[in-house]
């Protein structure tokens, strides 16, 4: 082999090695396999319908870039200002779907399959110890400004935000969920 064809063969090798490395936690998201981390958090998020699972960081402003930014690189973000797990009120949960692909493929991918959930899916909050379920009951795509959408109510409301279309942070998609009375784990 000449010189050149180690090195154009190297250079392949490398790319793919690199894409791989890339896109390889958005492949596993299709893993039919459910490969939930076993080392789950004391506060955290599974959807079971789209192996998501992330922790969850309390008490972040949505209106601060920074904040929120550094909140996402951890987890799936809620918002301080509205109800928290064990209260009555809405909850907002809010995560990426759309960055550069080597930041948001080792950030935060939880969110990414978000516009998979349909009516009745489950949604899952562990919250030290306490197990909350909910069931999706509502599904909506709204413009940035449209912030009407997330207004608290009485009921115990869980709503989870990313942004459409996937690659994009054009629209909000938002998926309100209920608790299931009857689902709550103590």
């Amino acid at each position: 082999m000449n010189p050149q064809s180690i090195f154009i063969n190297s250079l392949i090798i490398g790319t793919l090695s690199f894409i791989l490395y890339v896109y390889y936690p958005i492949l596993q998201l299709y893993n039919p396999i459910p490969t939930l981390d076993s080392s789950k958090s004391a506060y955290s998020i599974e959807i079971p319908k789209i192996n998501a699972y992330a922790p969850i960081i309390a008490n972040v402003d949505p209106w601060e870039k920074q904040d929120y930014h550094e909140a996402l690189k951890k987890g799936v973000a809620q918002d301080k200002d509205l109800a928290d797990f064990g209260e009555e009120g809405t909850i907002y949960l809010f995560a990426h779907a759309s960055l550069y692909p080597w930041e948001v493929t080792r950030v935060n991918t939880a969110f990414l399959k978000l516009s998979e959930l349909h009516i009745n899916d489950e949604i899952i909050i562990t919250k030290f110890e306490k197990t909350y379920k909910y069931r999706v009951v509502d599904k909506k795509e709204v413009w940035p400004n449209e912030v009407q959408n997330m207004v608290s109510t009485n009921t115990s409301q869980l709503i989870l935000q990313t942004v459409v279309p996937l690659g994009t942070d054009i629209k909000r998609l938002l998926i309100y969920a209920d608790l299931k009375a009857d689902e709550y784990i103590p």
